[in-house]
């Protein structure tokens, strides 16, 4: 099940029209459809597909058993000798004499920091494959991939020996929300958005998880199969997954992000929380996150001086991490045992306010799909992200999505809810009185909603638009 990724696969395919080699990163978390992006797009481009994947590092293994490894798929893909390599040049030499002059060839190496995990020369060593044996063939695609974020930047995109050698680097994000319900295929016309809305809170836009999305069953009976029955596919995953790709201090770092699970904070709220130095090895926990798709750094503009705002604020990006951090884990020995009475999801502790937060976070990830639908098409949007500033005696203001250009603000208020009434235009007003303005801005409202709005608030005219959550679904 391949969906989207058409501006990545354009991307790539223009490589061919270069006349020469191509050297190219790709990072993502892990689910996310890295691999399957190329080999997509070796398929599309009719083109010869090597993938040689790193082998997961065990306290046992060694650089013997990667390069046994390596030399075994290279083996079962090209006909080569299966002796292992002595070292990883002469295995970057062996894969180099397997390809054939003038044929359009796409290489994968996968999970590149499992490969390398044991040779602090690895990087260096792809770097001379490159320069002497991999570039001179003119139809060649080589792809570093890997959910290690953190090791890509630090060993090839930000490793001086490389400049000047790398084509393109993508960068794999969820997917935006008009190619997550295609995997509802043609049941999506007639389920409601709630409970598509419901599923996606859970999954995100992870292709892999959306993969295992039932149509035919309630949004409740698919949450249940995957997060809280024994061998769910979402009861299993995050430990593996985020110890794969939070590999330096990953106990630390999941709690940093447990503190992000209820909502918005800045650094120095989140050392608060959890009675540590702000700065240290904070800032490198949030780094990494960050880096690696788990949360995101939400840095606006202040509207009121033009200027950016100096503390940052995070926001838990992920939400399958969210949903399994506040649901999934703490219950995990029942689950596990068979005992987990799962009910409904409205019987979950605080699930209003819980999927609120993901219907948020979904918005926000996808606020170019919403921008047409705010008749915004023309606009150069100068700033576009949550906006909060913390004020004392009740004085702060927060906005759940704030676009701004040179002549007007656009304050975006996110509602799910099961019942939407007019003090819905009374919150966003009072939002808007709290932020002191330079008098040449317009200030428009919008409101982003899923749930029964009220035909008043409509009637009323206040907000400047009104997006139900199923345009932006389809949109």
């Amino acid at each position: 099940m391949f969906f989207g990724r058409q501006e990545q696969l354009n991307e790539m395919a223009l490589l061919w029209n270069k006349g020469t080699s191509s050297l190219v990163t790709c990072r993502g978390r892990r689910r996310i459809g890295k691999s399957t992006l190329i080999r997509q797009f070796a398929q599309l481009s009719n083109a010869r597909f090597i993938k040689i994947e790193g082998l997961k590092p065990r306290r046992d293994y060694g650089n013997g058993d990667e390069l046994r490894t390596f030399a075994s798929q290279l083996a079962a893909q090209t006909g080569s000798e299966r002796t292992p390599p002595e070292d990883w040049l002469s295995a970057f030499i062996r894969l180099a004499k397997e390809i054939r002059p003038g044929e359009k060839t796409v290489i994968l190496l996968d999970e590149i920091s499992w490969l390398g995990h044991y040779d602090t020369t690895f990087a260096d060593t792809i770097k001379i494959a490159w320069d002497n044996y991999w570039k001179v063939h003119d139809r060649l695609v080589v792809v570093l991939c890997g959910s290690v974020s953190s090791w890509i930047r630090e060993n090839i995109i930000d490793n001086g020996e490389f400049v000047g050698r790398r084509s393109l680097d993508i960068v794999v994000n969820e997917l935006p929300l008009s190619d997550c319900v295609r995997f509802w295929g043609t049941n999506v016309e007639r389920i409601s958005p709630t409970e598509i809305l419901d599923v996606l809170s859970v999954t995100g836009g992870v292709p892999r998880y959306l993969e295992e999305i039932v149509p035919g069953l309630s949004a409740a009976e698919n949450i249940r199969r995957l997060c809280f029955s024994p061998k769910g596919v979402l009861r299993e995953d995050f430990d593996d997954m985020f110890t794969d790709v939070i590999t330096n201090q990953p106990r630390f770092t999941c709690d940093v992000l447990r503190t992000l699970v209820g909502g918005k904070l800045n650094a120095t709220e989140i050392a608060a929380m959890l009675k540590i130095e702000k700065g240290g090895r904070l800032t490198e926990a949030l780094k990494r996150l960050e880096e690696s798709g788990f949360i995101a750094c939400d840095r606006a503009r202040n509207p009121e001086t033009g200027e950016l705002i100096r503390e940052k604020s995070y926001r838990l990006k992920d939400n399958y991490s969210r949903f399994y951090l506040k649901y999934v884990e703490p219950s995990k020995d029942v689950i596990d045992g068979g005992a987990y009475d799962f009910g409904s999801l409205e019987r979950l502790d605080g699930w209003d306010s819980m999927m609120g937060l993901a219907f948020e976070n979904l918005v926000i990830n996808n606020f170019r799909k919403l921008i047409p639908l705010l008749h915004l098409s023309g606009a150069l949007i100068t700033s576009a992200a949550p906006f909060r500033r913390v004020g004392k005696k009740g004085e702060g203001v927060q906005i759940d999505l704030l676009l701004q250009a040179k002549r007007f603000v656009y304050l975006i208020e996110i509602k799910r809810r099961r019942e939407i009434g007019r003090e819905v235009m009374d919150e966003v007003d009072e939002k808007r009185r709290r932020l002191t303005l330079p008098r040449e801005l317009t200030v428009r409202t919008a409101l982003v909603y899923d749930g029964h709005l009220a035909p008043s608030v409509e009637a009323e005219g206040y907000f400047d638009a009104i997006v139900e959550s199923r345009s932006l679904l389809l949109s």
